[in-house]
């Protein structure tokens, strides 16, 4: 199910951004794009209000399994005021504690077939919210890697044509 992966992305971003002066955890890709703190933020956002809730109102099968959108910009106010140390801290608390209760749930095929309905998507499986949860991960440590390597755009000279990178 890709629990290696989510048991990592904690330490991995921790190792990318960890004592790294904010002109690299701030930097973004220009207007209403994100930067590696934001990104963080919105992480720790997916912890509180998206994977395991989800995942627990497709387990009740109870009569309101809908999903409530999810809020793509609630990380600039929950994590106003705090320092990219302390978001890392909370991201790798909040993540254990959703891996200690997905590994207590002992899912079996059953279980990953139940569905919910999605506000945009209608209706979806656990498999795949599980599965959107790995991928989810991934693709932001990408964009941070993507928008740390833009930061070098114009210093990589000739180079520019080998590396797409900073393009994207």
């Amino acid at each position: 199910m890709g629990v290696s992966v989510l048991e990592r992305t904690p330490s991995t971003l921790r190792s990318m951004l960890a004592g790294l002066s904010p002109g690299w955890t701030n930097a973004n890709e220009g207007p209403d794009t994100w930067s590696p703190y934001v990104i963080v933020g919105h992480l720790i956002h997916g912890e509180r209000a998206d994977w395991i809730p989800r995942a627990t109102i497709i387990l009740a099968q109870g009569p309101q399994r809908r999903f409530t959108p999810f809020d793509r910009e609630a990380q600039f106010r929950e994590s106003e005021g705090k320092s990219l140390a302390e978001l890392l801290d909370e991201f790798e608390a909040l993540r254990a504690d959703s891996l200690r209760t997905l590994a207590d749930w002992k899912l079996t095929e059953k279980h990953l077939s139940l569905e919910a309905e999605h506000p945009a998507f209608g209706l979806v499986t656990l498999q795949q919210l599980l599965s959107t949860w790995v991928v989810h991960d991934l693709g932001h440590i990408a964009q941070i890697a993507r928008v740390m390597a833009k930061q070098y755009r114009s210093a990589i000279g000739p180079w520019r044509a080998y590396l797409p990178v900073v393009d994207r």
